[in-house]
């Protein structure tokens, strides 16, 4: 019996190995060009093409260096093809960019900065394991020395207005030091001192000639792809309505003084919830404020009766470059 048994099992092994072998010798049915594969004939993914000009702040890309190209084309790859990642930066960059150009404008920094916010945080008030804070990711000591307050219910790191106000201080400090913007934008990742001494053991001008970490090295390419992608999302396929775009938040500003004790109750005086509050001021890191000193802080209030706007049909692939300024009406907080 257990004889009949084993060659009635052994016959089923070798018939399952040789239709195996029949199998593998086949045209994929759902692809024919790809035998054995799983791809769908209609399935492509195409390399993305790297503009014939690319310039940071009005300075050319020398895109006729190999290594240069290939640095840049990784990126172009990774960022368009990095779907979520890339809408999200498009999405965010609708709210806060018109907040930081006039910043920029005013201070004389070129309007390609705003570019290096985003490539350092997506335009999120992230914390690196470094310590570096916000949206332009300002390590403590560095944001003390351009101004920002530092205290245990205040980070002014968090607020978009004074960090960028201190990213101009930063990038005019850099660009006096050499004359060129795309140094100064590297210099934001590895410092003025780390980037001129590499300057002079390398022997070059150029940040395009220099040899440095992977981080640095890739950080010019990825700031002029994202540069790229968010200046021109249609020409990458990403489509969109414009109330898909985060819109701008109609607020106005309370300028206070002094201590404020309970934060929820002073949202509530200003009809918002607590977390609109905290939402709209990160940079206010504790349930109160303590202000001994008398300094005077601005914080946004929600107009009331704020509501999304109304969804449209039509997809209008347009970049989001609206530049119209927030309200900044003062009001004084009633005792």
């Amino acid at each position: 019996m257990k004889k009949h048994l084993f060659a009635f099992v052994g016959f089923f092994a070798v018939l399952g190995i040789f239709n195996l072998f029949i199998y593998s010798g086949k045209k994929d049915p759902i692809n024919p060009v790809r035998g054995g594969g799983v791809v769908p004939e209609k399935y492509h993914v195409f390399a993305v093409d790297i503009p014939k000009e690319l310039s940071f702040a009005g300075e050319k890309v020398p895109l006729n260096d190999f290594d240069v190209r290939e640095r840049i084309d990784r990126e172009m790859q990774v960022n368009v093809y990095w779907q979520s990642q890339t809408l999200l930066m498009i999405k965010r960059a609708n709210r806060w960019f018109p907040i930081m150009e006039p910043i920029l404008k005013k201070n004389n920094i070129p309007d390609d900065v705003k570019f290096i916010a985003l490539t350092e945080s997506g335009l999120t008030n992230v914390i690196s394991p470094s310590g570096a804070t916000g949206f332009w990711q300002f390590m403590d000591p560095t944001a003390r020395s351009y101004g920002m307050v530092i205290t245990g219910d205040v980070d002014e790191r968090y607020n978009v207005e004074k960090s960028t106000e201190a990213a101009c201080k930063y990038f005019q400090e850099a660009y006096n030091t050499f004359g060129n913007w795309t140094l100064a934008a590297a210099s934001y990742n590895m410092g003025i001192g780390g980037v001129q001494a590499q300057l002079q053991n390398q022997r070059v001008k150029s940040y395009y000639d220099l040899l440095l970490n992977e981080e640095t090295f890739r950080y010019i390419a990825r700031l002029l792809a994202i540069k790229e992608v968010i200046s021109s999302p249609s020409k990458y396929g990403f489509e969109y309505r414009k109330t898909d775009l985060y819109p701008q938040l109609p607020t106005y500003t309370v300028s206070v003084d002094s201590s404020i004790n309970d934060l929820v109750s002073f949202a509530e005086h200003f009809k918002m919830t607590y977390k609109t509050l905290k939402v709209l001021n990160p940079w206010l890191r504790q349930t109160y404020l303590s202000n001994g000193y008398g300094k005077r802080y601005e914080i946004a209030i929600l107009r009331e009766g704020f509501v999304y706007p109304e969804d449209e049909d039509v997809n209008i692939p347009t970049p989001p470059v609206i530049t119209t300024p927030k309200d900044t009406t003062t009001k004084t907080p009633k005792k």
